[in-house]
């Protein structure tokens, strides 16, 4: 085996491809704007069809679609001429995949499509093919050659129509609004949705369960607190109930190295201020992410008038399946 070809081999392949999908970049037009436009204004499904290997991008185009709040799904042509074709409406609108331009089982559709006057957007790399003049909006999405060193397999020509597919996917996605807790929904079963879907404030501690002591508190006091409530930590508040620290037992370890009586020191000399907070409608994932970054294990949420409102401690993340 020549590794030093086969690698060789590997990188002109990914050259190729990635030069075919920038080069799609020049042709983002007003062609593109009235695809999404007829896309976000379906009012039925969006269907996706293609033959041989533009199918199999075509069905993972759907896929994105469907996950990213645009209802589709994808029809094979060849069943599609026999009666599967049927489960189009006048509503829908078809985004169509054929380098060629010529595909025979798309062509034979094309009856039904102009009796139902169902929109066609067509991916393809021959604009002037039979498919596109008979096309609603045509994307251009040729390559100048294939990946295949016999200029013979698809490669980067099913490559630039799957990056033209994400475009038109993540603009819809934009258009739509959709936010991570609709995009979780969608994927309710998956690490994904979990991620999402956890806020802050459905995981956090509240109530009796938030460890707060006062900043006349002795060490000692907080000590007990901190035990009682079993999150390693206690906030520590003025005779307001305003949130001035927290203190960990990382500060207990600190103190106590310092030297002298600890029990009988106040929290407000041993306590962390302007301790690190996060938002109760933030994403848990966000929770973590800030936790990590500052190393600490837990994270305060203050209400506004800024009391202690709850805690989040990186236990309930990891018990909530986020990681």
């Amino acid at each position: 085996m020549d590794r030093a070809r086969l690698l060789s081999l590997a990188d002109r392949v990914l050259r190729i491809e990635a030069s075919g999908i920038l080069a799609l970049c020049a042709r983002l037009d007003e062609r593109f704007l009235a695809a999404v436009e007829l896309l976000h204004g379906c009012r039925g499904r969006v269907i996706v069809t293609g033959m041989g290997k533009s199918g199999h991008i075509g069905r993972k185009v759907a896929a994105t679609l469907a996950s990213t709040g645009t209802p589709a799904y994808f029809l094979h042509p060849a069943e599609g001429v026999h009666g599967d074709a049927g489960m189009m409406a006048r509503e829908d609108v078809v985004l169509a995949l054929s380098n060629s331009g010529e595909t025979d089982e798309l062509l034979a559709v094309l009856p039904l499509l102009k009796r139902l006057a169902v929109p066609l957007i067509l991916l393809t790399g021959d604009p002037s093919s039979t498919l596109a003049r008979q096309s609603d909006v045509v994307l251009d999405v040729g390559v100048s050659e294939e990946a295949c060193p016999m200029n013979l397999a698809p490669t980067s020509s099913t490559t630039a129509a799957l990056a033209m597919g994400d475009a038109l996917a993540m603009a819809l996605l934009d258009l739509r609004g959709l936010r991570p807790e609709d995009y979780a929904a969608l994927h309710p079963a998956g690490s994904l949705g979990w991620k999402a879907l956890f806020k802050v404030g459905d995981l956090m501690h509240v109530g009796e369960a938030v460890p707060v002591v006062l900043e006349t508190s002795t060490m000692k006091e907080a000590i007990a607190e901190m035990t009682a409530k079993r999150l390693g930590m206690t906030t520590v508040v003025d005779g307001q109930g305003r949130l001035r620290g927290v203190i960990t037992d990382g500060d207990l370890r600190r103190q106590q190295l310092a030297g002298g009586s600890l029990l009988e020191r106040a929290c407000a000399q041993c306590m962390t201020g302007n301790p690190k907070r996060i938002g109760a409608d933030d994403l848990a994932a966000k929770a973590l992410s800030v936790m990590e970054a500052h190393a600490i294990t837990s994270l305060v949420i203050a209400d506004e008038a800024e009391r202690p409102a709850g805690v989040i401690h990186l236990h309930d993340i990891l018990r909530a399946k986020i990681v």
